[in-house]
């Protein structure tokens, strides 16, 4: 199973965004994907269909009571499944400061369900604290979304940083695997600009052991789209709410080089990435949300709702739940 932690602790540059569309267009191709919610703010939960108050489990449970990961998981898609938050999350913090092992008990809680998926992908909190430490000491890739605004290069830096001091003193395996740049203006100079700096800094490190000497600028952007913004208001993936926008061509393109596991070509001291078109594995086809055999999830995970109504948004959705007959023995 490929763990990736969505991570940047600067808010609004596309985080949830990312999670959700991505987990879609990989689950599209027949992998089987998790998703974690670790966001007080619950948008994961939100954007895939959910209603947080309405949760009785979820990530704060698997954190603070060591509920068992692989009973609070929801179906949520074919081949897609939601670890959700809701409001309780926002004490896990506090709650964890006196316990032993505070920073690894996700990496202990999805042991058990390393060989059941194929992806596991976590949208981290807009911080630095315990839960993203969490997320960080159980994954191996990590993705960081970015404005690319010059103010997005401080908090950068320091993002940085942190996934070094977890990577030499908690996680060794963890790594910096990818730049994905959101709200892209192509009219502006200046997202080319930020972009240009990028690519030179990863390219400085390439030579040294750092966390993020592998990391490259996925040679796609998401451009700025309206339909990126209007389709968590009806609990919908941009493959479901526009499948024909750019928000749904950009995010497919991601998916590709993610799941291709695309890795940077040796570079010269001058001059940007260049990517190798030939490393691109085929392209991912979005295929439809009904397609029965997929529909299916493995035996051992037991809580289940439906698809979100094709015309209602998610304020009149009822949340539904549903054990398993082997769940239940």
């Amino acid at each position: 199973m490929r763990t990736i932690a969505v991570l940047n602790q600067k808010g609004g540059v596309g985080k949830t965004t990312t999670v959700v569309n991505t987990a879609a267009a990989l689950a599209a191709t027949g992998s089987k994907v998790v998703a974690i919610d670790l966001d007080p703010q619950a948008h994961l939960t939100i954007h895939l269909g959910l209603e947080p108050e309405k949760i009785e489990a979820g990530s704060y449970e698997v954190m603070i009571q060591s509920a068992k990961l692989e009973e609070e998981i929801l179906l949520v898609r074919p081949n897609l499944w939601l670890l959700p938050a809701n409001i309780n999350l926002v004490g896990a913090e506090s709650e964890l400061v006196s316990v032993v092992g505070r920073e690894t008990i996700l990496r202990e809680a999805i042991k058990p369900v390393e060989d059941k998926f194929d992806y596991l992908i976590i949208d981290c909190p807009p911080s630095l604290g315990l839960l993203t430490l969490n997320a960080l000491a159980a994954v191996e890739e990590v993705l960081i979304p970015l404005q690319p605004h010059f103010l997005a290069l401080q908090g950068f830096g320091k993002l940085l940083q942190t996934i070094e001091l977890v990577n030499k003193r908690i996680n060794p395996a963890l790594r910096v695997k990818w730049v994905l740049l959101c709200m892209f203006d192509s009219r502006a100079s200046l997202p080319y600009e930020v972009k240009a700096d990028i690519e030179q800094f990863l390219n400085n490190a390439r030579a040294t052991d750092c966390a993020w000497s592998q990391a490259q600028i996925l040679p796609v952007y998401i451009r700025r789209n309206i339909k990126l913004a209007e389709a968590p208001g009806y609990g919908k993936t941009i493959f479901e709410y526009e499948q024909n926008c750019h928000g749904a061509e950009d995010y497919t393109k991601a998916a590709e080089l993610v799941h291709a596991q695309l890795q940077p070509e040796p570079q010269p001291d001058t001059g940007p990435t260049v990517t190798d078109e030939s490393k691109v594995s085929p392209p991912i086809e979005i295929k439809s949300t009904t397609q029965p055999d997929s529909q299916q999830p493995p035996s051992e995970f037991t809580q289940t709702i439906p698809a979100p109504q094709e015309t209602s948004p998610p304020e009149s959705q009822q949340l539904k739940q549903e054990k398993s007959p082997q769940a239940s023995s």
